[in-house]
């Protein structure tokens, strides 16, 4: 029975999705101005592993996350390269996508872009001013908040705390808006600056509205889950919480999660592009094993912050090399593995037993500090059953998948000199995408990896098909 701590209610809840055996979950995704910082990819990676888990435990999810490719940022970085904002979209797109590529992220089922869904957000802007939410003031157009009944509920902030905040800020904008607590769902445009065509004028959309948008368009009024960053939490998450619940008049999101934080120094400040204390995952992929990097990402519980730094990475290197020295070890006794053994049934009680502590473990919001502890405990067991003198093929092949599986939950991914079916069937999985992506490199090197051991790839028209050379 998973539990997931609702950001929302401040408690841990016991996970019953809207139709039995899917998830349908939205996570926002990046701005795509530059490449992205360690501190960026740990939302990738968390909910990536949380999604994997769920896969495990028999959910089908369907895992929508977006790039928001229209921002201020993207306008500067356009003017600072000379290209456009949509190239500069593509540009960091792509580089998104290695980036998460070589951290075995996988793919979402779907990465919407705010740029083909402008006819959406005109239409639920348009909405929302029907509904009196929303007023168009001088081209812009804004959400009078304190319509919105609970606004503040899910950062537990009261209206009152917010409206000393907004009211010290000073600008053209606030002479625009009825109340300083008002957000803007639409731009009016500024000169050399991307735009559409909309009833109040050329613009562009506000942030806020296009997670609204495209978390409603491709999963439905209201979603299982909405995870994010810990700073998304207010006002991102906030604001769209107020404009999908007052369009739809159904609850968004039924469980709120959010990552903390990348620190780094001896201060553990947050990683950020502002504070210039980042590193970026292209960068650090070129000396750090990028295994290495998501092993020590994915292994602390997705609520906490992770403190960045040569030693801690160290640390993860080790304890990867253990658990693959473990399934080595076990991999090599497949050789002179006999058929059955006396001690197959209490070996293969011991897995189950373990296993059950590793659901138990993992079910707790995705604990996967105690999670990993599991692991590392039947990595243990791998060994010892490694050094027995006769082992079952039974038990190796049981050990080995489950070993596999739970590792795959994390992102990491071991390959014996023999590929099993599920080693083979990931490595289509990741040609698949990388043609997809264009990446015809890596779409070769994968071929001819599995060709040297022993394996033909087919490409038909319904799908890749392989089978072991004789």
């Amino acid at each position: 029975m998973i539990q997931i701590y609702n950001t929302l209610t401040r408690e841990k809840e016991v996970f019953q999705p809207i139709e039995e055996g899917k998830v349908r979950m939205y996570v926002c995704g990046p701005t795509v101005y530059n490449y992205i910082h360690i501190g960026n990819a740990r939302s990738s990676m968390a909910f990536d592993t949380i999604r994997r888990y769920l896969e495990y435990r028999g959910y089908e999810v369907n895992y929508v996350s977006n790039f928001t490719d229209v921002d201020d940022k993207i306008i500067r970085a356009a003017k600072e390269l000379g290209i456009t904002a949509p190239e500069v979209a593509d540009r960091f797109i792509h580089a998104f996508e290695e980036d998460t590529n070589i951290l075995n992220v996988k793919p979402a089922t779907l990465h919407p872009r705010v740029m083909d869904h402008m006819p959406d957000i005109l239409t639920f802007i348009q909405t929302l001013i029907d509904k009196g939410y929303a007023y168009e003031s001088k081209g812009d157009v804004y959400y009078r908040t304190r319509k919105f009944e609970g606004y503040g509920n899910l950062s537990h902030q009261s209206i009152d705390e917010l409206e000393v905040g907004a009211s010290q800020r000073t600008g053209v904008e606030k002479e625009l808006k009825e109340d300083p607590l008002d957000f803007a769902l639409w731009k009016g445009a500024k000169e050399g600056e991307i735009s559409w065509d909309s009833p109040w004028g050329a613009g562009r959309p506000g942030w806020h509205i296009e997670c609204s948008v495209m978390a409603t368009k491709h999963l439905g009024d209201t979603i299982d889950i909405h995870g994010g960053g810990q700073d998304l939490e207010f006002p991102h998450h906030e604001n769209e919480i107020a404009q999908s619940e007052a369009k739809t008049g159904e609850k968004f999101a039924n469980y709120w999660m959010h990552n903390g934080f990348v620190t780094i120094g001896e201060e553990d400040e947050k990683m950020s592009k502002s504070l210039g204390n980042f590193v970026t995952v292209h960068e650090l992929v070129k000396e750090v094993d990028p295994q290495v990097l998501r092993f020590f990402m994915a292994t602390t519980q997705y609520r906490r912050p992770i403190r960045y730094s040569e030693t801690t990475m160290k640390e993860a290197g080790v304890n990867l090399q253990k658990l693959k020295n473990a399934f080595e070890n076990l991999s090599f006794r497949k050789s002179d593995a006999i058929t059955e053994h006396d001690e197959d049934t209490q070996k293969l009680q011991e897995l189950a037993d373990l296993e059950i502590r590793f659901t138990t473990e993992m079910d707790d919001d995705f604990n996967v500090a105690n999670g990993i502890t599991v692991v590392y405990e039947m990595a243990k067991w791998l060994n010892q059953y490694s050094e027995q003198e006769a082992v079952s093929a039974v038990v190796i092949e049981k050990a080995l998948e489950q070993f596999t599986q739970w590792l795959s939950i994390f992102g990491i991914f071991f390959l014996s000199e023999e590929l099993l079916d599920d080693d083979v069937d990931q490595l289509i999985e990741e040609r698949n995408q990388a043609r997809a992506n264009r990446d015809f490199a890596r779409s070769d090197e994968i071929r001819d990896l599995l060709k040297d051991k022993g394996i033909t790839l087919e490409d038909t028209a319904q799908g890749t098909r392989w089978r072991r050379s004789e």
